[in-house]
């Protein structure tokens, strides 16, 4: 039979923030993973242009993935008491995410909205609390899921809705080649999904629909 290669987790269980390193790598670390995907692509990782790509990319990668160590909910606990019952919305908010699937971007706006009962969030606190899941390994599906998720868990509202439009470097410069195609997301809760009016309003507002 021939010899199977197992790719390991190389997370140190006694102290997770390690690697375990190899006795050949010179170097311990993630920038390894880098020195040999370079060396696979047929480059030379010594080469002047390429000596301090592995660092680069690691740093690049850990800013882009930096919701992981951030909870949306701390920034969402900022609310502010108020007898407003009409629909909130925010649009226009840019991000970029990278795609779980071949770790390529995807890019876009998004359009959050809610329905409040006793009281509203601060202004900045829904596009901060929306990066923290687009700065993560992402599907557009989930991104758009977990973001109604925290709202409504955060801010009990009487609604909620999320619509996400986005275009994946994945699809445009590879496979399929559709630069201008855009991939729609949406997801609703309470009035916003039973509530045909207010549905209607939020779709209305966030750009989906005219009228």
């Amino acid at each position: 039979m021939p010899e199977v290669c197992v790719l390991i987790d190389r997370r140190n269980e006694r102290c997770p923030d390690t690697w375990v390193k190899f006795p050949w790598e010179k170097e311990q670390g993630p920038e390894d993973a880098v020195v040999r995907l370079l060396s696979f692509l047929g480059e030379n990782p010594r080469r002047a242009g390429l000596l301090d790509t592995p660092r680069r990319v690691v740093k690049a990668l850990s800013e882009m993935t930096a919701g992981y160590k951030q909870d949306a909910a701390t920034y969402l606990r900022r609310t502010f008491p108020d007898r407003a019952d009409e629909m909130v919305v925010v649009r226009g908010i840019r991000f970029t995410s990278l795609c779980e699937h071949h770790l390529m971007p995807f890019y876009g706006r998004a359009s959050v909205g809610y329905v409040p009962r006793d009281e509203v969030v601060g202004l900045s606190k829904i596009p901060r609390a929306f990066q923290v899941f687009a700065q993560r390994l992402q599907v557009q599906e989930r991104l758009t899921e977990e973001v109604a998720e925290a709202i409504e868990t955060s801010l009990n509202p009487k609604g909620v809705g999320v619509v996400v439009i986005a275009r994946h470097e994945c699809m445009a410069c590879r496979g399929a080649r559709q630069p201008d195609a855009e991939m729609v997301t949406s997801a609703l809760r309470g009035a916003m999904k039973d509530d045909v009016r207010a549905r209607a309003e939020f779709l209305r507002l966030a750009g989906i629909t005219q009228g």
